[in-house]
């Protein structure tokens, strides 16, 4: 047991002295390993002359043969603790020598940083996860609320629709909202056909009789009255809303040319690519 306790003891010395030379090999000067080894080889000695002098005193005594057995188990209880202790037990470094002592503190500080930044790595990540589970969390309380806003809106008609029996159904309070609103656009259209009115009465007045144009073959037959501006905007509205796949008109006689001239000019209505006798109307509501 003293010789197998005495050899793990030199191989952790030994093991301790290498690594600390490796270190000032590569960071110190050569005298420090050389002082790392000189305290190594002296505190081993210090070593070797205790556990001689540990022998002789055991030799040294006579014992009857209980108690000499009695006093080696509690040595060798002893020495085991000892060499389990020292076996748990990391060596430590004994050194005074500062590029030693600056190279252990940077492998321990190294050390130290890449277990903060592994901890970092697995807190981001723990993070992340509760970050998406909140959003999911999130997402599911927005769904219910919808859900019971919807059933609470449906309980409501219904209830309504019990209290109030008279009441019509949807389909046809639909429909009446919708026939108030086509009536509401009719008034609206003629507010604004007749606000056009007003304007193009003020503006553009009529073509006067003596504009009028007769016709050339013969003196007997009556002149053709010139249509107002109001009533060629019209014209144009309407057969592009009625007919949008042909929304052409033709140009006759009752056309007062400064009309066509005004419209084409000032990009309200457009010439037919193809026929200059036919014009429509700029389709402003696309």
């Amino acid at each position: 047991m003293h010789k197998k306790f005495h050899l793990n003891m030199r191989k952790n010395f030994t093991v301790q002295a290498e690594c600390l030379s490796e270190i000032s090999n590569t960071a110190g000067p050569v005298e420090a390993r050389e002082e790392l080894l000189d305290e190594c080889e002296s505190i081993w000695k210090q070593m070797e002359e205790c556990q001689s002098k540990l022998m002789l005193l055991g030799t040294e005594t006579l014992l009857p043969p209980d108690a000499k057995l009695s006093l080696l188990m509690l040595q060798w209880k002893a020495l085991t603790v000892d060499f389990r202790r020292w076996q748990a037990r990391n060596p430590e470094v004994i050194s005074t020598n500062p590029d030693v002592l600056l190279e252990l503190g940077k492998e321990e500080l190294q050390k130290v940083k890449n277990d903060l930044e592994m901890v970092l790595s697995t807190v981001q990540l723990k993070n992340e996860q509760l970050e998406e589970d909140l959003k999911r969390e999130q997402q599911w309380y927005e769904e219910q609320k919808q859900t019971l806003e919807t059933l609470n809106k449906m309980e409501d008609e219904a209830n309504t629709e019990v209290e109030h029996p008279s009441t019509k159904s949807l389909k046809t309070r639909e429909l009446n909202e919708l026939k108030n609103k086509v009536l509401k656009l009719k008034t609206y259209k003629e507010e604004l056909l007749s606000a056009l009115g007003e304007f193009l009465d003020e503006h553009f007045p009529p073509p006067e009789e003596g504009e009028n144009i007769k016709e050339k073959n013969s003196l007997a037959e009556p002149v053709v009255e010139l249509i107002t501006l109001q009533e060629i905007l019209e014209m144009l509205m309407n057969t592009l809303l009625t007919t949008p796949h042909e929304p052409y008109i033709t140009i006759n006689e009752s056309f007062w040319p400064p009309y066509i001239e005004l419209l084409l000019r000032y990009g309200m209505a457009l010439r037919h690519p193809e026929d200059p006798n036919r014009m429509r109307l700029q389709a402003y509501h696309k």
